[in-house]
């Protein structure tokens, strides 16, 4: 099924439940897919890695709002932020953990024999395309500074 189709069972489910966190969270999705469609000017189906792309751009807005309004002490704002992630999340391919991230990305540098942050650009590139959708770019980008520093 694709995603635009589960994401509407999914409203639906939310409406009867009356699950206003989610309700909103997949409406922003739904609105997401449909800024993505009317940008290419064309009505075909978004590609699975448009679909995880547009979903991890979505996780991470919210996670950003929610780190400014913890840092502001807005509790109260940064509460339905999180939750909404974890509403967006379930559409996401199950995320790496650190130690396997750190991994393919020894891997990278061993392979491509790099060494200096002069090469961080390579490295960064090419891990992002191994790990797309899999892995946030923040945490890629992290794990790449201490390995090569």
């Amino acid at each position: 099924m694709s995603l635009e189709k589960d994401i509407m069972v999914q409203m639906k489910e939310a409406m009867k439940a009356k699950d206003s966190v989610a309700l909103e969270a997949l409406r922003a999705i739904k609105s997401g897919i449909i800024l993505a469609k009317t940008e290419t000017g064309t009505k075909e189906e978004l590609s699975s890695d448009e679909e995880i792309k547009l979903l991890q751009k979505l996780v991470k807005q919210r996670k950003d709002s929610a780190t400014i309004y913890t840092e502001q002490g807005r509790e109260d704002l940064a509460e339905p932020e999180l939750a909404q992630v974890a509403v967006i999340e379930k559409f996401l391919p199950a995320q790496l953990s650190e130690e396997e991230i750190e991994a393919v990305v020894s891997k990278i540098i061993a392979d491509g024999g790099f060494s200096g942050m002069a090469s961080m650009g390579q490295v960064m590139g090419m891990a992002s395309k191994e790990l797309a959708g899999k892995a946030d770019g923040k945490t890629i980008s992290t794990i790449v500074k201490n390995k090569l520093a």
